[in-house]
């Protein structure tokens, strides 16, 4: 028999979810609008870059909002990352240049990128054990609802009033949020026993975003020989930060949370690698308005969290390896599936129903992943843990924006064709979903890699 929640628990359970439905609604709202964006702003060239910029913020915002967590408890970071996020939908729904949503998106991403650290370490101090796995499930169904709704509210907000009201619209919706969650969340304490001598992960973070910001910027340029020097210096400032702030072993997916770590950077990129180029394949090739191309991969975000639902109710019947092996598994047949969408005599509706199985595999991977993860969370720690996984997600969607925006960039101002250009990304995908089957074999619970 589960363990019944009180009503503390379960005003923050709400307030939890919440949160995560609003950086759903936003999310997936500003995919839809974002080539509306492009077209009236003449921003097509920072089409990736708009993405990027959105995942470098939340790459460094995770790993404060996760220090700070193990340190002074949840509800300071929360609210610091939520006032944030608030001011970055203001700078975007008044910008008159695509520089301005960049920057818009860089605060958005500052914002948002504390919220998912926050829950799961919330989770794993509030919760009893035996329900921790059913609340991550339920934090993924937050998707859910903005998945059905927001695209189709997007496009018509974007066709009636124009993209601008995308970004004013959520901003009361962000301040309900604030006053409830922050509520539920006064009762959470930092653990006193944390050393608050152990130097902070914050300058790596900082780091590894430059690192990676400066990739992108020479992989959006057009000389290839200034691409070439900005993104090896880009490796060279990024990778030794990311050494300090993943576990030893990452890069050789070492049993256990390496190979976890590993696994979930793979699986962002790929997931990303198609399903924030589709919309733009819908709008380029198949002439489809805003509502449509939203709902081309409406149908991934809702399998995913069908995928997080089934994962957890199986619970211990799927190991996280086997978890694992199979997400990667359905999310190479969902790259298969979805790719004829660069054929603009494609039927859309077929690209949705393929598409939905790519959602079904990161869904079944997720939940797996996630509980393995944080069984190596201590007490007062589940900060640092939390914050490495998050990393990784959000390294995983960052690195694919700029490579596929490296590609749609080209097409803009070389022979290379946009149908070439997310073909690239799309085959690019399917080698990191291969990959990820082989990195797959490390990942094991705390419990499983101390018997092996």
């Amino acid at each position: 028999m589960r363990t019944r929640f009180d009503a503390t628990q379960r005003a923050l359970a709400i307030g939890l979810v919440l949160s995560v439905t609003l950086v759903a609604f936003e999310t997936t709202a500003v995919i839809t609008a974002l080539p509306t964006i492009t077209d009236e702003l003449h921003g097509i060239s920072l089409y990736g870059t708009t993405i990027a910029a959105y995942m470098l913020a939340d790459l460094i915002a995770l790993v404060w909002s996760s220090e700070t967590a193990d340190r002074r408890g949840v509800r300071l970071p929360f609210l610091v990352c939520i006032g944030v996020f608030i001011a970055g939908l203001i700078v975007a729904a008044t910008a008159q240049t695509m520089v301005l949503v960049v920057v818009g998106r860089f605060l958005q991403g500052a914002g948002s990128g504390g919220f998912a650290p926050l829950a799961y370490i919330s989770v794993r101090r509030a919760f009893p054990e035996d329900r921790q796995a059913s609340m991550y499930a339920y934090l993924s169904a937050g998707w859910v609802l903005p998945s059905l709704i927001a695209p189709a509210l997007s496009g018509a907000v974007t066709d009636a009033f124009g993209w601008r009201w995308v970004f004013i619209g959520i901003v009361p919706l962000a301040a309900a949020v604030a006053l409830l969650t922050a509520k539920a969340m006064r009762s959470m304490t930092a653990a006193e026993h944390i050393d608050d001598r152990r130097p902070s992960r914050l300058p790596r973070a900082v780091q590894a975003a430059s690192g990676v910001g400066l990739i992108a910027f020479g992989m959006q340029g057009r000389n290839l020989i200034a691409a070439g020097v900005l993104s090896i210096a880009g490796l060279a400032i990024a990778l030794p930060a990311l050494r300090t702030l993943w576990p030893a072993g990452v890069f050789r997916a070492k049993r256990g949370l390496p190979a976890i770590v590993a696994v979930r950077f793979l699986v962002t990129a790929t997931f990303l690698g198609v399903d924030s180029f589709i919309p733009l394949a819908a709008d380029r090739l198949h002439g489809a308005r805003p509502i449509a191309q939203g709902f081309v991969v409406a149908g991934s975000a809702v399998f995913w969290s069908t995928g997080q639902a089934y994962a957890a109710r199986r619970g211990d019947r799927l190991s996280p390896r086997r978890g694992a092996t199979t997400g990667f598994g359905l999310m190479l047949l969902g790259v298969a599936a979805a790719a004829p969408v660069l054929a603009p005599s494609w039927p859309l509706a077929l690209t949705f129903v393929g598409w939905c199985i790519g959602g079904l595999g990161i869904g079944i991977l997720f939940n797996p992943t996630t509980v393995a993860s944080m069984s190596y969370a201590t007490d007062g720690r589940e900060g640092e843990i939390s914050s490495q996984i998050h990393l990784a997600d959000s390294l995983g969607f960052g690195v694919m924006s700029i490579v596929g925006g490296a590609t749609v960039a080209l097409s803009d101002h070389t022979s290379l064709s946009l149908q070439g250009a997310l073909g690239i990304n799309f085959a690019l995908a399917a080698i990191l979903a291969s990959v990820g089957m082989i990195a797959a074999r490390g990942v094991r619970s705390h419990g499983e890699a101390a018997l092996a």
